[in-house]
């Protein structure tokens, strides 16, 4: 039997996509493995967000070159952001590469294989309209969580975000498919969902009956798929501040299996540099937005995405994010040093605005400091309660397996004689906190 190894970077939609090429090659008879030397397929799916993105990639398919030298039968795929972005360039910089598929055409790894095998090297990239999605051939990877991506792509061009190039424009997926997909996971013994979409609250149905009035929005899907029977648990990520409405809000009120989490990426503190980042919203707003959603769901987690050193960001304007991170006190930051990426408009801004990579440094770390204080402050806020913890499986530290409250927190503990199963609940109290965790203890299993 043949076997395939799949590397996968960056973000949830990435692992979605290769548990989509996983399945696909499942079918086709290929069996996976952890073992790069027991592959005869090596998948790279690739992320472009990050800093020198495309050379990180050839360096490592370069890696895998060489295993070619022992093994001319093996074969090397090229996928994701990165492969969408360089196209035909990579198949003429790596005379070994097989075949190049975007994130567009995931849906056609099967076929792609099929061509290589005749001796073709493929070009797969692009964004057709009609794509294959067959979600009953997911090879889902993760027994605790069931992604579900409801809307690819992006519209906005904020202008340090190389999605849109990479994802194409924004297209959604039909209400009716996506709560089938739900079920069908939910038949499968999945207790969380989690709805997949690089602007997740951008979803709107596709095609709307004749005569059904106002078109259903995010705000309607969440109502619907909430009440699905043996959901216990919904998340969604990511949602565009600006465009999160009250309509959005009071279903995240409304439905307690809606976790009290919400990824709400900010990018700066500032509202000079928001501009110059073409978010289309003020601090101001956006603290609005907050208070709105902490005044319907009570013990609301926030996490963000936040980048420091942009072209042009003064020391002002950053202490104005630190002050943002102070105010709001987000249960979680993901801050970044900005990333020059090609064909997005900031890499035009002038050399004179370029931040100095070590002051870049500095405010990071100044940053992180921050954030970890009020992490571990809010952490220690919850000690002594107790949480209904979804098993991710085992922790790192010996001994003890982990999971996520509902908030979104990870919570470790002494594994039981007979340990509890991934993806069920149990509850834990908490009896410790650190800047990124707690620990806790075992209370009951088999809970919910």
């Amino acid at each position: 039997m043949e076997r395939f190894y799949i590397e996968t970077w960056g973000c949830q939609m990435n692992e979605l996509d290769s548990q989509r090429m996983a399945g696909q090659l499942m079918q086709q008879g290929l069996l996976p493995t952890r073992a790069l030397e027991e592959a005869d397929l090596i998948l790279l799916n690739s992320c472009s967000v990050r800093e020198k993105a495309a050379q990180k990639a050839y360096s490592r398919l370069g890696e895998y070159r060489l295993l070619k030298r022992d093994r001319e039968s093996l074969r090397i795929g090229f996928c994701g952001c990165v492969a969408q972005q360089e196209g035909e360039e990579a198949l003429r910089r790596i005379p070994d590469l097989d075949f190049v598929v975007g994130t567009g055409r995931v849906g056609e790894i099967g076929s792609v294989l099929g061509r290589s095998r005749n001796g073709e090297r493929v070009l797969a990239v692009g964004f057709p309209e009609e794509r294959p999605y067959d979600f009953e051939a997911i090879s889902r990877d993760t027994a605790h969580k069931g992604m579900v991506t409801i809307i690819e792509g992006c519209n906005k061009r904020c202008t340090f975000c190389v999605v849109p190039n990479t994802r194409g424009p924004e297209r959604c997926r039909p209400l009716a498919d996506i709560l089938h997909e739900i079920e069908h996971l939910l038949d499968y013994g999945f207790l969380e969902i989690e709805l997949l979409g690089q602007t997740v609250n951008h979803w709107r149905e596709p095609a709307p009956p004749l005569g059904s009035g106002r078109d259903r929005d995010f705000a309607d899907l969440l109502n619907v798929a909430a009440l699905l029977p043996g959901l216990k648990r919904l998340r969604f990520v990511t949602s565009y501040p600006r465009d999160f409405t009250d309509r959005m809000i009071r279903a995240v009120a409304r439905h307690a299996n809606i976790s009290p989490y919400l990824h709400l990426p900010v990018q700066s503190g500032s509202n000079r540099v928001l501009r110059r980042m073409g978010r289309g919203y003020t601090v101001e707003e956006y603290l609005g937005l907050v208070d709105r959603l902490r005044a319907a769901r009570a013990g609301l987690a926030l996490s963000t995405d936040l980048i420091v050193g942009f072209p042009g960001e003064s020391e002002e304007d950053f202490q104005r994010t630190v002050d943002l991170v102070e105010t709001v006190r987000f249960a979680t930051v993901f801050a970044f040093k900005y990333s020059p990426r090609p064909n997005t408009a900031a890499i035009r801004l002038p050399a004179s605005d370029e931040v100095p990579r070590e002051v870049a440094d500095q405010r990071l770390q100044h940053l992180f400091k921050t954030q970890s204080a009020i992490q571990r402050a809010l952490n220690e806020e919850l000690v002594g309660s107790e949480f209904d913890l979804l098993v991710t499986g085992w922790s790192r530290r010996a001994g003890h397996q982990s999971g996520r409250t509902d908030c979104h927190r990870i919570v470790h503990f002494p594994a039981p004689e007979r340990p509890a199963e991934t993806g069920s609940l149990v509850r834990v109290r908490t009896l410790q906190a650190y800047d990124h965790s707690l620990m806790g203890e075992l209370v009951a299993r088999g809970v919910g």
